[in-house]
């Protein structure tokens, strides 16, 4: 039997259509796998001490992890499993800080769609919220992702 994506095609969407994400805890395993994966071993994200001398009083997440995550959460939603094409620009606004221990969320509005005739689908633009367990608005902006055309 050939894969059948569970996500909707370019024609699916409508400007208006929301989607709110499961919850994800951000784990200390995160932070470190993130620091060696990317390189970012700012000491705000690895140094206990060192970052309980600053303004948050203790480690924060990478901003682009929570994002990472973030991202991950839509997908997992269904709503463009296999029908996603692209993550072709992204514009955000990393508005508080996402602590270990911290659980998220994302909530996605459609705010656009444009028809891509000559890549095969079109463009989306999301807007999205991540949301901290108790309802703070941690990171926003917008994905533009293409999707691709049904027929």
């Amino acid at each position: 039997m050939a894969y059948q994506p569970r996500g909707r095609y370019f024609e699916e969407f409508s400007v208006g259509d929301r989607v709110t994400t499961v919850g994800r805890t951000i784990t200390e395993a995160d932070v470190v796998n993130f620091a060696g994966l990317s390189g970012d071993y700012n000491q705000i994200h690895t140094d206990a001490h060192y970052a309980a001398q600053y303004d948050f009083g203790q480690r924060i997440a990478h901003g682009l992890l929570v994002q990472s995550i973030a991202s991950g959460l839509a997908v997992q939603t269904g709503f463009i499993e296999g029908t996603v094409m692209a993550f072709r620009e992204l514009d955000c606004k990393f508005s508080l800080p996402t602590f270990i221990g911290d659980t998220i969320l994302v909530e996605l509005e459609i705010v656009e769609t444009k028809p891509l005739r000559r890549l095969g689908g079109g463009s989306i633009t999301m807007k999205y919220s991540v949301l901290n367990q108790d309802g703070k608005v941690t990171q926003r902006g917008n994905w533009v992702m293409l999707v691709k055309r049904k027929t």
